[in-house]
């Protein structure tokens, strides 16, 4: 978007023009059913001449582009997830080098996601990740301070960083694990006051990370750290390079390090082989765990990846009512922590007004995926996208409800 903008091109996100470009996903079924029915949807209007010209990016179309051009060849092009340089060309646009760190962002102002590297060299069984993205690619730190601050100069004050993998990143760089540097100089530009760690591997995790998040107040005591499994011989099939009393012993020392940490994962129900007994010790696990955050996805057969060899053996109604259990497990558990909350004060950034609320966040959740805090807007009146205090008065599984609190109240 930033590349069109700055070749004079108007460009609108999710709002209708007469050139279409989708973006596609093509990690598991249902984002792949979401993919072509977008692109269904859009080749129909072209016919009906709503639109003048549709044409598709990203990983679906990486990956399955023959297929797609087969399939529906009403598209006017499909380019891979490399390839924006001949997009760009296909849509009378240049690519433009230096315009490195300039974006047009599509979230809310007040925060952006962070994108620090690309790819993934993880050998993990179940994920096609490595065959669309290709293999980890680190951003040098001086263009990501570079971006931050474009995007700090534009209002945001919460950066999300983002990869398929941040443990890993630097290692192609800088021949070490260097995501504590790059925190470090993030924290210094000015006008951010967030900044949240999304998607770190656990094998190899970089335990230097911690002292960051303890010693810096801008980055967020949070991590979300996908762990998929619990189950020896399921990490091991799922070529995790972990186990069970490794992965426990990891968790163990980010509660020591950083007390007030939220730990955010997602599970794998349903893997290939995946017995009775496997999923009873998950259960187990997630109920000593206590995770703050939580999600559980079902296994989904991806062809090309190491796990296509194995035979998808447990039937969908298994994988459905164990991933319902795994969630009813841990709304029980995100209930008995919100109701430790009540009474308590905490710094909130509002992200937008809904219906009859203010609707707000703390540092412990991350946009869509984690509980919020609602403010009545009828009772109060908030800036959205400014942060403020704001003191808990009720709690539900999944959501606070809050009065904002004076400076003075808070002193006091």
């Amino acid at each position: 978007m930033g590349q069109l903008k700055a070749n004079g091109k108007e460009v609108a996100h999710e709002t209708e023009g007469d050139i279409v470009v989708i973006n596609t996903c093509g990690f598991i079924d249902n984002a792949k059913e979401e993919s072509v029915n977008t692109i269904l949807d859009f080749v129909q209007k072209k016919e009906k001449g709503e639109v003048k010209k549709v044409f598709v990016t990203g990983c679906l179309s990486e990956r399955y582009k023959p297929d797609l051009q087969k399939e529906i060849p009403n598209v006017d092009q499909y380019f891979g997830t490399t390839e924006l340089p001949a997009l760009l060309k296909a849509l009378g646009a240049d690519y433009k080098h230096e315009l490195i760190g300039e974006r047009l962002t599509t979230t809310p102002k007040n925060y952006a996601f962070l994108k620090i590297a690309e790819g993934c060299d993880r050998p993990c069984s179940f994920c096609a990740i490595p065959l669309m993205r290709g293999g980890h690619k680190s951003t040098p730190i001086e263009d990501l301070v570079k971006e931050a601050k474009s995007l700090a100069a534009k209002g945001v004050k919460e950066l999300i960083l983002i990869a398929q993998d941040l443990t890993y990143y630097g290692l192609d760089l800088y021949k070490k694990r260097n995501l504590a540097e790059l925190l470090r100089e993030l924290v210094k530009v000015e006008g951010i006051e967030w900044i949240r760690l999304h998607y770190a591997f656990p094998t190899g995790f970089p335990v230097d990370v911690l002292d960051v998040i303890r010693e810096e107040p801008k980055v967020c005591n949070y991590i979300d750290i996908p762990l998929q499994h619990i189950s020896d011989h399921l990490l091991k099939s799922m070529r995790r390079g972990t186990t069970h009393k490794k992965t426990t012993d990891l968790l163990i020392k980010f509660r020591k390090e950083v007390p007030k940490m939220a730990i955010r994962t997602t599970l794998i129900v349903g893997y290939p082989g995946e017995t009775e007994e496997d999923f009873e010790e998950l259960k187990q696990w997630v109920q000593e765990m206590r995770f703050e955050r939580l999600g559980c996805f079902t296994y989904s057969h991806e062809e090309n990846t190491h796990a296509y060899n194995l035979e998808d053996d447990v039937p969908e109604e298994v994988k459905m009512q164990r991933a319902n259990e795994i969630m009813e497990i841990q709304s029980q558990i995100s209930w008995e922590l919100n109701q430790q909350k009540i009474g308590k004060t905490f710094k909130c950034v509002i992200d937008r007004k809904e219906g009859n609320y203010f609707v707000g966040r703390t540092e412990y959740d991350s946009p869509d995926v984690d509980n919020e805090v609602l403010i009545d807007a009828k009772a109060h009146y908030l800036k959205t996208g400014e942060f403020t205090q704001i003191k808990v008065t009720e709690a539900a599984d999944f959501d606070l409800y809050g009065e904002p609190v004076s400076v003075e109240a808070i002193l006091n």
